[in-house]
């Protein structure tokens, strides 16, 4: 007895059955809790070879078909460095009151350029990859997190042009100092990574987030002591309220974090803000705080990113 074959009706009624009778699976974490972010470690964790060829593609792409390739990398950070020198300190005089000025103002601009480069690639990280998002599911911090490769991966280069500048010009910063680089450092990226993932997040749905992150690091550049000092400004902000409030910005600490690690041209003359390491611990957990809040925004609101795509 041969057993009839189903129609094309019958097979579709089937399996609209079966969906119905499937669990449904969250993509964004339901509420705040410890095992749903150490869930969400575990799966960018899980998929770090991914993160791997992201961060490769990303800096590929960077270069693609130029002649010199990654030593471009190279040109914007010494051009930057012989626009300000000359600009900044010679024309307007500023390198007359900062003594070693170049190694000043490089020391700056490496801690603010990685700030810049991460928040600024991780905030259209989720547009820029929305072909890759609405075919596969992969954990979406995935894309944040390889702008954050890809800004180190600069930042490395970077620095290592800031090290042997202060080698060639006898200025090599071995000393007590040096131990203001880590916390410094760990602040810078904390913050980027925290402010990332919400940016991220949020230029999904309103696209002039990326247009207003560009203003806003323009004006963060200009507001941190990069191409001026920090006593500079304490002669000109007379209330101790504001002048705390510009100090204690993140980015501020961290610049002058660098300096105070890699600038010996003002050891004995510069002047620091007291407790400037404790001032870094404290940015650095309040930091780990922002991540924490703005990670559980990016999880709630991951769940439409293909929708809004």
């Amino acid at each position: 007895m041969t057993t009839p074959t189903p129609t094309d009706r019958e097979v579709r009624e089937a399996r609209y059955a079966a969906l119905r009778t499937a669990p449904l699976q969250t993509v964004g974490s339901s509420g705040p809790s410890f095992s749903s972010s150490w869930g969400s470690l575990r799966e960018i964790w899980s998929q770090r070879q991914m993160l791997d060829l992201l961060i490769r593609r990303d800096l590929k792409a960077r270069y693609k078909d130029s002649a010199l390739g990654f030593l471009w990398s190279l040109v914007r950070p010494l051009t930057q460095l012989l626009i300000y020198y000359v600009v900044m300190g010679q024309f307007l005089g500023a390198a007359r009151g900062i003594p070693d000025f170049a190694i000043y103002i490089f020391s700056g601009l490496t801690a603010y350029t990685l700030f810049s480069e991460i928040v600024n690639g991780s905030t259209g990280s989720i547009v820029g990859n929305s072909g890759l998002i609405k075919k596969i599911y992969l954990p979406r911090e995935i894309f944040p997190l390889a702008s954050v490769g890809s800004a180190l991966f600069n930042f490395a280069i970077q620095f290592g042009i800031l090290v042997i500048a202060t080698i060639v010009l006898g200025k090599f910063p071995l000393g007590p100092g040096l131990i203001y680089l880590i916390p410094s450092f760990l602040v810078l990226l904390v913050y980027a990574v925290a402010f990332g993932l919400l940016l991220a997040a949020l230029n999904v749905y309103m696209r002039d987030i990326q247009y207003l992150v560009d203003v806003a690091l323009m004006v963060l550049m200009w507001a941190s002591p990069i191409v001026y000092s920090w006593t500079m400004v304490k002669s000109v902000i007379h209330s101790p309220i504001l002048l705390e409030v510009y100090t204690n910005n993140p980015l501020t600490l961290a610049v002058l974090g660098f300096q105070r690690a890699l600038w010996i041209g003002g050891q004995g003359t510069a002047e620091y803000p007291g407790e400037l390491m404790l001032r870094l611990g404290i940015a650095g957990v309040v930091g780990l705080v922002l991540i924490a809040l703005f990670h559980r925004v990016f999880t709630r609101l991951q769940g439409n990113f293909a929708q809004a795509l």
